[in-house]
């Protein structure tokens, strides 16, 4: 089986636990407003890898790496049976397994697709998931896509006992608010596997790559979220999360 990977990280430090080798697969099924990856959306530009091949890669490099491997993308979940295999090989290696995605592709009504998804939580460590907005409609505005089926998703890796870090971008204006920061802790309130929150701060530095690309920025105006204002974000997720 072959991948259609993007790119490949050698020395990642802020995916997952550790220094990582990260592998960003191409393809996603959602376009987020202040995404820094648009390049990975399309899966018309990528280099395919089996799984033993990526793993020969990681083995090259092992030495400097501390935490493991990380897929991220793009969505990964598009490549869900590449992603299967990938990480039962690495499983089997004693290799840490990290899953970065927004649970964007995950539909509890396809039978065949959780079939996939009990395959794929055995060999996963860690995932990172990534909650857009915790409204469904500024949801749908922000990514172009309702966000119930995302948040089932995190109800399912509760139910299975997946450990998880919740990943949230603050941006100022959209997500920077204190009653759906507050709204957003409700919900985290009820999942029973929550291992991290990270609240990151909304940042510009992509705009340069929309260019280079031909695309239209959509946030283009909207100011960078400061560290303050990030750090007090999460306090209020916690503080609704102990309400």
């Amino acid at each position: 089986m072959e991948g259609r990977i993007h790119s490949i990280e050698s020395f990642g430090t802020v995916d997952g636990p550790g220094t990582r080798f990260v592998i960003f697969l191409s393809g996603c099924n959602l376009r987020c407003k202040y995404c820094h990856n648009p390049d990975t959306w399309k899966m018309k530009e990528f280099t395919t890898y089996t799984p033993e091949a990526l793993l020969e890669k990681y083995e090259k490099v092992k030495e400097y790496i501390s935490g493991g491997i990380t897929v991220s993308g793009g969505e990964p979940l598009l490549q869900l049976p590449f992603l299967i295999e990938l990480f039962t090989l690495a499983k089997e290696r004693n290799i840490h397994t990290c899953l970065d995605t927004s649970g964007g592709n995950y539909n509890p009504s396809n039978p065949r697709m959780l079939k996939l998804f009990d395959q794929l939580l055995p060999v996963t460590d860690l995932i990172l998931l990534d909650i857009k907005h915790i409204d469904n409609e500024e949801h749908i505005k922000l990514v172009g896509k309702p966000n119930i089926n995302i948040l089932k998703f995190a109800e399912y890796l509760s139910d299975n006992n997946q450990d998880v870090w919740i990943r949230h971008v603050v941006v100022p204006g959209i997500t920077l608010n204190d009653a759906y920061l507050f709204k957003l802790g409700q919900f985290l309130k009820t999942l029973k596997n929550i291992q991290g929150i990270e609240v990151l701060p909304y940042h510009t530095m992509a705009v340069d790559k929309y260019r280079e690309l031909g695309l239209k920025y959509a946030l283009d105006g909207v100011p960078d979220c400061t560290e303050e204002e990030a750090i007090r974000a999460r306090k209020i997720i916690i503080v609704s999360m102990n309400s």
